[in-house]
């Protein structure tokens, strides 16, 4: 084995030693007695979101398949929080980073990769793919495609994964076996890394936890799995930073998850304001997202008899997006009156009545 890459495996595994596991925030609903909420807050890694743990892995598997090496450039293409783990770990590396991504994308993500160190590279139109793998081809370096490649980047059976942290954390909870496990797709690593954990544990424990995969406006995923057509395209992306995707991705796989809820723009801005009212504190988009799915599946479970934990995600923290989703001019050029959406949230929280 080559020295660099003795010494860059022994550099991520000690990182990975330095950042303690993240939180599993209990909330628990008034309106929702025996269905206890879970968030597994993935916003306190080091770089601030649920793609800290992919863009560990993503090196990781880079370096296994000899992809990197000493001074080589890394380049991606990303909405913003998985280029922010990446240029952080490539800063770990010495390793130079270029993110490439759209023009529109948050102020606060890019001035984020550059504090790491990277360089952003902004383009016009949604085909940061082509883009990313032409920079490549210019400077010599690896294109680290996190749409390819973060289904099978991560161990799905274990090594600290996030669907082994969420059972492992439930266990002394008074009903351990999540029932619903909710989750939003970018690349939709981390719905094949739960769905195949779910099916892999649940087998050996005799449990049913399932899968649901919230999707937002603008994005393939919700058709894809309903009518299996592999070549669904959109014009436009969606406008939740890091979830829904105008094409269908290869790490994107529907036989893992048990059910697609659709979720509106409006009802994920809307989202984001009761949970900072839930939560004291405010979270990214996809957040907002989970919430509503998690919110309609207890709702159910209420009305059939059901009880048992539903468990989410906090992919990130608001600070990213003051100047858009928590910012009301964003909101009123995005033509979204959250208003209505709101007391309807709030309701169904505070009652349990959609």
């Amino acid at each position: 084995m080559h020295t660099w890459t003795r010494g860059a495996i022994a550099t991520l595994e000690a990182e990975a030693a330095r950042s303690a596991d993240t939180h599993l925030i209990r909330l628990d609903l008034p309106a929702f007695p025996g269905i206890p909420l879970y968030f597994k807050d993935e916003s306190v890694h080091p770089t601030g979101s649920l793609k800290h743990r992919l863009g560990r892995s993503l090196f990781l598997y880079a370096i296994c398949n000899g992809w990197l090496e000493r001074d080589r450039p890394v380049i991606e293409a990303s909405s913003g929080s998985t280029a922010i783990s990446e240029a952080y770990f490539a800063r770990l590396l010495a390793l130079p980073f270029i993110a490439v991504m759209p023009r529109h994308t948050s102020r606060q993500k890019i001035a984020q990769i550059e504090f790491f160190g990277g360089i952003c590279h902004l383009i016009d139109g949604t085909d940061v793919y082509g883009a990313a793998q032409r920079l490549a081809d210019e400077r010599g370096g690896h294109y680290m495609d996190q749409f390819t490649y973060a289904e099978r980047a991560t161990d799905w059976r274990g090594n600290n994964n996030i669907a082994k942290s969420i059972f492992r954390q439930m266990r002394l909870e008074p009903d351990p076996v999540p029932r619903w496990i909710v989750v939003s797709a970018g690349t939709g690593g981390t719905s094949a890394t739960l769905g195949r954990y779910i099916r892999y544990g649940c087998a050996q424990r005799d449990e049913r936890t399932m899968l649901a995969v919230v999707d937002p406006e603008n994005s393939v995923f919700a058709d894809y799995f309903e009518t299996g057509d592999a070549s669904l395209t959109l014009a436009c992306g969606s406008r939740i930073e890091g979830i829904g995707r105008p094409r269908v991705e290869p790490s994107f796989l529907p036989h893992v998850i048990d059910r697609m809820i659709r979720v509106a723009d409006v009802d994920t801005m809307a989202a984001l304001r009761v949970l900072e009212k839930l939560l004291g504190r405010r979270c990214g988009g996809s957040t907002g997202t989970n919430f509503v799915g998690a919110l309609r599946l207890m709702s159910e479970m209420k009305a059939a008899g059901e009880t048992g934990p539903v468990v989410t995600l906090i992919c990130d923290g608001g600070e990213r997006y003051a100047g858009s989703y928590y910012d009301d001019a964003w909101l009123a050029s995005q033509h979204l009156d959250i208003a209505a959406s709101r007391t309807s949230l709030l309701r169904l929280a505070h009652t349990g009545e959609p």
